[in-house]
């Protein structure tokens, strides 16, 4: 299906809603127990939940993939990552990123490659930093070679900076806007910031700081709310949307088309 503009133009063009869609564990994980095509069928149908409840785009991630390996994926993630997203790109007219869990940056660049995606969620892109994984290592210059050199120019990447989930110690006199300003001379696609865990909002003066110190794109990576995102929306190009998009607020259940609608009434409602 055709879009009216791309990925990139549209991000400039508009404030982004970004709905989330967390995989079944997938093969070969401890709390795997559904085949492929179950797992792809029903991110499809959570994929048209959003495309009918007035989202553009969707992050698909191995959320339920616990415990995560650091910075590595193996090719059964990323395959059948691959074909979900494929698949959502045919028979949907969403964009699509992928994020794979943990800071597996080059497996979810690979796979987004494969799956004519148009954005990742990559972790670790620059400074190191203690995950509950273990310890993560900068990953910008290896992630930005292999994209040169598979001809993947056009995905864009988006990078967490002094993200969710860790531990910061290590770079605590480096301020959150220098950590920004570092992605941005290393040549990131966008900027997130999250708050402290999945489901917490990230911090306001924080995100103001990071929006004045970058010229790139700016996303919310968690907390976001239809009580929250006013104080938010001035500030961000995009949101990533999970917790609070899905049945209760729970980011384990299906999208819920009431909330979704909820939120975007919201954001309406502040553009008048």
């Amino acid at each position: 299906m055709s879009k009216i503009l791309k990925f990139q133009d549209r991000l400039n063009a508009e404030k982004m809603l970004i709905g989330m869609i967390h995989l079944d564990a997938l093969p070969g994980t401890p709390k795997n127990k559904n085949k492929p095509q179950s797992i792809i069928n029903k991110a499809l149908k959570e994929a048209e939940i959003y495309q009918k409840s007035g989202i553009n785009t969707v992050l698909i991630e191995n959320m339920h993939d616990l415990p995560y390996l650091n910075q590595t994926a193996g090719h059964e993630i990323s395959t059948l990552t691959a074909i979900t997203a494929y698949e959502i790109k045919r028979k949907t007219d969403l964009y699509c990123g992928i994020q794979i869990l943990a800071g597996a940056n080059i497996a979810a660049l690979s796979a987004a490659h494969s799956a004519n995606a148009d954005f990742i969620r990559a972790e670790a892109f620059v400074f190191a930093h203690l995950a509950d994984e273990g310890y993560m290592e900068s990953s910008a210059a290896e992630l930005l070679r292999f994209r040169k050199n598979i001809g993947a120019e056009d995905i864009l990447i988006f990078t967490d900076i002094k993200k969710k989930h860790s531990a910061h110690a290590i770079t605590n006199d480096v301020s959150i806007s220098e950590t920004a300003e570092a992605a941005e001379f290393f040549l990131s696609d966008g900027i997130i910031i999250t708050g402290s865990s999945t489901g917490k909002k990230a911090d306001i003066n924080e995100l103001k700081s990071v929006k004045q110190a970058v010229r790139l794109p700016v996303l919310i990576g968690s907390g976001i709310t239809d009580e929250n995102i006013h104080e938010f929306y001035p500030y961000a190009d995009a949101f990533i949307i999970g917790s609070y998009f899905k049945v209760d607020g729970n980011w384990q259940n299906p999208p819920d088309a009431i909330r979704i609608k909820r939120l975007i009434n919201t954001i309406k409602s502040l553009n008048q």
